[in-house]
């Protein structure tokens, strides 16, 4: 799937199934939850934070596809074509960090 099909996807949903889009403020708060549902995780199944008994049901690609999801209604709200700004985030990247990390002894 192409990024721009997600974001009609998405935008679909919303429209039909979810009805309308939560306002980008609260939107915003939902993807810092989510975010964090992600870090919890990882922070167990990666990190040395202890499971607990209502962690057995966790699936990190759900989590990591809710934090996408609620990426892609901000960007739908806010006019952002994401398959556009990821190849700009990409030049500037690969201007910039051309010799950074080439350079850096702690990635050797």
């Amino acid at each position: 799937m192409e990024i721009q099909d997600a974001q009609k996807l998405v935008d679909d949903w919303i429209k039909t199934t979810g009805i309308r889009y939560f306002n980008e403020l609260t939107n915003t708060a939902i993807l810092m939850e989510e975010v964090g549902e992600v870090a919890r995780i990882m922070a167990r199944q990666y990190g040395e934070q202890s499971f607990k008994k209502s962690d057995t049901e966790i699936n990190l690609a759900d989590e990591m596809a809710d934090v996408l999801f609620v990426l892609i209604c901000l960007a739908n709200q806010t006019g952002i074509n994401l398959t556009e700004a990821l190849e700009k985030n990409m030049q500037k990247k690969s201007i910039r960090d051309a010799d950074r990390h080439k350079n850096n002894e702690k990635l050797k």
